[in-house]
């Protein structure tokens, strides 16, 4: 049996003001044809399908358009499972429609675990694998609450709730198994793994409590063959295990990303032994993030308009004088060229937004982050209260996040 495992597409995703339909368009093209070619009998999505929880109609169309575009062929399946992006009922509301295309869905995590447990079967009706299909656990299905409680303790309760659900369901498909043989058990997850490799710039959220919750590889139960994991964007293994895998995302989704080889991964299962193979995914849009000094940044924006480049690019002044006309600047310099400057973060000018110094910096140059430690100084607050403040606050951010992915 072969599955597909790729994760976090992100459709509907801009950068500034710049759509990327085409390259949404054209990495779901290149999956068609490389489950085709690969002969995979199932695709399995880990999370983060769609960029937020209201979807643009054209992203809706893109995803519905691929999934149509399998029926018939030798993916005889589809498990998609949401991540912190997703809307939760947003994605369940086809489910049964979708069933009968064999696409299966889960978005919020159901009151009966066994509701999360998958048999894939054969085109002769006989059971191939089992996915134990589990969603992004948020904070309120997996701990309950305490006033008062420590920020320890409160990191201690969501690994030991992630820990317990994973075993719950594991616990069923291994029932199962006993009734169908030895088949595969692949898991999905949604979520933030010990030492998970990040890169800046790449979208992706902190999840929980700031980075308290991190899930380490032995939380998983040892039964799992295959452990399709989504939320970071870096393809990686977790804990060394070739088995436990992060697709990554297959577009660059910030400039952070730009030039990184982006991946999905074809597993092959004999028995319940596994093999993992590396697919390359093309880059569809080029992205260059143009970095230095005024004369640097000059120097490369010249380079890249004689060569033609199509780029999409990202400029990040990172000189000591303030220059409040750089944008208007940079525009100049590609003025006629087939370069799409998409962005220019001016460094000085957050630094002075941070000092106190320049009240009217840009939105875009500045972020929750910044903000809030411009606030723990100007207040006075005490550095070494910095970390439990501060993991308070990115608690906030999480639960005001996660009441937006339920909202209706």
């Amino acid at each position: 049996m072969r599955i597909i495992h790729t994760s976090d597409w992100h459709l509907g995703r801009s950068i500034e003001t710049s759509k990327r339909y085409e390259e949404f368009t054209a990495f779901l093209e290149w999956l068609n044809q490389t489950i085709r070619s690969k002969n995979a009998d199932a695709l399995i999505v880990a999370g983060d399908v769609f960029d937020n929880i209201a979807p643009p109609n054209r992203a809706q169309e893109l995803y519905y358009r691929f999934l149509a575009g399998l029926v018939g062929s030798c993916c005889r399946h589809v498990v998609v499972v949401a991540g912190n992006h997703d809307s939760p009922s947003f994605l369940d509301a086809p489910k049964e429609v979708l069933k009968a295309l064999n696409v299966h869905v889960v978005g919020t995590m159901p009151e009966d675990p066994a509701d999360e447990v998958i048999v894939l079967e054969s085109t002769d009706g006989s059971p191939m694998a089992l996915v134990c299909a589990v969603p992004y656990l948020r904070d309120r299905d997996i701990r309950t609450v305490e006033a008062g409680e420590a920020i320890d303790k409160k990191a201690e309760k969501l690994r030991q709730g992630m820990k317990d659900h994973y075993a719950r369901v594991c616990d069923l498909a291994n029932a199962a198994r006993q009734k169908y043989g030895a088949l595969p058990l692949i898991a999905t997850g949604h979520l933030f793994t010990l030492g998970g490799q990040v890169i800046e710039d790449d979208g992706v959220k902190e999840l929980y409590v700031g980075s308290l919750a991190h899930a380490s590889a032995d939380m998983f139960p040892a039964e799992i063959d295959y452990l399709a994991l989504g939320h970071l964007h870096v393809p990686q293994k977790v804990g060394g295990k070739n088995h436990f895998r992060y697709a990554g995302s297959p577009i660059a989704m910030g400039f952070g990303e730009a030039g990184q080889q982006k991946q999905v991964l074809l597993v092959e299962f004999s028995g319940r032994n596994t093999q993992v193979e590396e697919i390359a995914v093309p880059c569809f849009q080029e992205m260059k993030r143009v970095s230095g000094t005024y004369d640097e940044i000059s120097s490369q924006l010249r380079a890249l308009v004689k060569a033609s480049s199509n780029a999409w690019v990202e400029v990040d002044y990172t000189g000591a004088e303030i220059l409040p006309a750089l944008q208007e600047d940079v525009l100049r310099m590609v003025e006629s060229s087939r370069l799409n400057v998409v962005r220019v973060k001016n460094q000085s000018l957050v630094r002075s937004f941070v000092e106190g110094g320049v009240p009217d910096v840009a939105a875009e140059d500045i972020n929750e982050q910044n903000v809030f430690q411009r606030f723990l100084e100007m207040n006075n607050v005490p550095e070494e209260n910095w970390q439990e403040v501060k993991a308070a606050y990115n608690e906030i951010l999480t639960l005001i996040a996660e009441e937006d992915t339920h909202r209706e």
